[in-house]
C-alpha cells in the first residue's frame, strides 16, 4: 500500500507556500487545502456584510454560516466557493489583503478554521496544508514540515506579478512592499498562533532560488520521509 503522509507548508505572506503547495499536491498526488483562502473568504464575507472585528456577536453568526468548497475550474485554476458565491477574485482585493491578517488574529475565527483544517486533515490522509501556523498547532504531527522565507522586496515583486497577471490588484510595487512588512509585523505579534517555524521544520531561504530550485529541495525531503 502506498505510503501516505502530511505535510505542513508555513511562511510569511508571497513566500510561495501556496504555489509550491499545490505543485507538490499534484506530484504527489495529494490533496490540497489553501488555508489562506479559508481566512480571506471569511474576512471577505465580513467586509461585505459591515462586520468588524470588535464584532464578536455578529463574527460568531458569520461563522455559524459560513461554508467554504474548493473546485477546479475548467482551466484547472482552483475557485474558492463561499456560501454558494464564487469568491475567487475577491478574497485578493487590496480590501482583503489590508484586513486578513486583523481578521485570523481573531481566537474564535482561528478556533472555527483551525478545527475544520484539523478535521480536512484526519478524512483525506495525504494532505498537504500550507499557512502560518500549519506546523505548530493546525497539524503538529506532520511527517514533513516546511518554513519557507525570502526578503520582503523579493515577495512583494513576486506578488505584484502575480495580481498583474490575473488583474487582481492595482497596488504598486513600492505599497506591497509596505504591505508585506505590515503583515509580517502582525502575523509574527498576534497572541493567538503567531507566525513561527515549528522546532522540527525544514527552512528554505527562496529569496536567490526559482520555483523550481525550492519544488526540487522540498520533494528531495519529502521523499526521504516516504522511503523510511
Amino acid at each position: 500500500m502506498k505510503k501516505s503522509i502530511n505535510i505542513a507548508i508555513d511562511g510569511p505572506a508571497s513566500s510561495g507556500k501556496s504555489t509550491l503547495a499545490k505543485r507538490l499536491a499534484k506530484k504527489l498526488q495529494y490533496v490540497y487545502l489553501d488555508t489562506g483562502a479559508m481566512y480571506r473568504a471569511l474576512t471577505q464575507l465580513a467586509l461585505k456584510e459591515g462586520v468588524a472585528t470588535t464584532d464578536e456577536e455578529g463574527l460568531q453568526a458569520l461563522l455559524a454560516n459560513f461554508t467554504l468548497a474548493f473546485q477546479p475550474s475548467v482551466t484547472g485554476e482552483q475557485q474558492v466557493i463561499c456560501n454558494g458565491q464564487n469568491m475567487t477574485a475577491d478574497i485578493r482585493s487590496q480590501a482583503v489583503n489590508q484586513s486578513v491578517s486583523a481578521y485570523s488574529a481573531i481566537p474564535l475565527v482561528r478556533d472555527y478554521l483551525v478545527k475544520e483544517q484539523q478535521r480536512y486533515a484526519r478524512e483525506h490522509r495525504g494532505v498537504v496544508m500550507d499557512g502560518r501556523d500549519i506546523g505548530t498547532v493546525v497539524l503538529p504531527d506532520a511527517e514533513v514540515k516546511f518554513f519557507l522565507i525570502a526578503s520582503a522586496e523579493e515577495r512583494a515583486k513576486r506578488r505584484y506579478l502575480e495580481n498583474q497577471a490575473k488583474g487582481y490588484s492595482t497596488q504598486t510595487l513600492e505599497e506591497l512592499i509596505a504591505d508585506i512588512q505590515r503583515r509580517d509585523k502582525l502575523d509574527s505579534n498576534r497572541k493567538t498562533s503567531p507566525l513561527k517555524a515549528a522546532s522540527d521544520a525544514h527552512r528554505i531561504d527562496s529569496t536567490s532560488l526559482s520555483i523550481d530550485e525550492v519544488e526540487e529541495a522540498m520533494l528531495a525531503i519529502i521523499q526521504k520521509e516516504l522511503t523510511k
